[in-house]
């Protein structure tokens, strides 16, 4: 199929995006990466009279690293946020994420605010967003506004932005040195939509005791759902975790919002919520541990060296 006729906007500036957006308001739609949308406009799931093409506006290409945050640009591809060494070392809850993001060449393409502002439940950096707390930046005629992720997401491929507002930048925010993650998922096909998939962060102590767990969910629930998971493990070291992990992956089955569809039924989707929140949480775990221990072996280091 053909997408339905539309009028095409190139604005070549931040302000002109605006004003072209704050015209056609609903009627509109933003263009970026287009992996999303192109697909939805040649199936005719979508039918926009305007097409906004930002990819011209300036500045927003860019990966900045704030101090307490990785800020990605609304124009940064996916494949150039995972290949960020900074991002990746300040937060490589980032990359665990996106290398589960559809494939390469879509990568090259696709943009990481784009898709979160399409709002997919099959997507993973909605979840990474949302497993850290993020939040985005919107602006209009109006002004600009930060929006926490907890009060972005309406309902599957929806938001709460007004039809006028653009993205320009998403904020994820830095983890601390005793927090570690994990991204795990499973596909027909890596890269493909995952029938469902868990993002996970656990925190220790000096002591390598759990103080905290929480997931994020792909394919599994409402865009943005997060579930706090630390209380089957919290106070207990990594090595006596295991069996806790396992009944934190029945709590996430118990709360898990699944639907059944042509590539999963539900009681599937939910056993693999089961199977997929231990493992993920089992990883997260050992990678807190591990930098728990370097960051003490590298303070002991530095005390000897006094």
């Amino acid at each position: 199929m053909k997408p339905a006729p539309f009028t095409y906007h190139r604005p070549g500036s931040v302000a002109e995006a605006l004003e072209v957006l704050a015209e056609v308001g609903a009627e509109g739609k933003v263009l970026a990466g287009g992996q999303s949308l192109v697909p939805m406009l040649s199936m005719r799931l979508a039918s926009p009279a305007h097409l906004v093409d930002v990819n011209a506006l300036p500045g927003l290409a860019e990966v900045t690293l704030t101090g307490d945050a990785v800020r990605v640009g609304a124009l940064v591809r996916h494949a150039a946020l995972e290949r960020h060494p900074g991002a990746a070392e300040a937060l490589p809850l980032i990359g665990q994420g996106l290398r589960h993001v559809a494939h390469g060449t879509i990568r090259n393409r696709g943009t990481t605010v784009g898709s979160i502002a399409h709002a997919d439940p099959s997507a993973e950096m909605p979840a990474v967003l949302a497993l850290v707390g993020g939040s985005v930046r919107a602006v209009s005629v109006r002004g600009e506004r930060d929006v926490p992720v907890g009060e972005l997401f309406a309902g599957p491929l929806e938001t709460t932005l007004e039809p006028d507002e653009l993205l320009v930048s998403a904020d994820f925010p830095l983890l601390g040195d005793r927090t570690g993650t994990a991204v795990v998922e499973v596909a027909r096909r890596h890269g493909d939509y995952a029938v469902c998939g868990v993002a996970a962060a656990v925190s220790v102590d000096g002591d390598g005791a759990v103080t905290a767990a929480r997931a994020a969910y792909v394919t599994a629930g409402e865009p943005g759902t997060v579930l706090d998971l630390g209380e089957p493990a919290t106070g207990r070291r990594a090595g006596d975790a295991e069996a806790a992990w396992a009944d934190a992956g029945e709590l996430a089955a118990a709360r898990a919002e699944v639907d059944g569809d042509i590539h999963a039924s539900a009681d599937y989707r939910r056993q693999l919520v089961r199977v997929l929140t231990r493992r993920a949480l089992q990883q997260a775990t050992a990678e807190a541990t591990a930098r728990t221990a370097g960051s003490t072996g590298t303070a002991a280091t530095q005390e000897g060296r006094r």
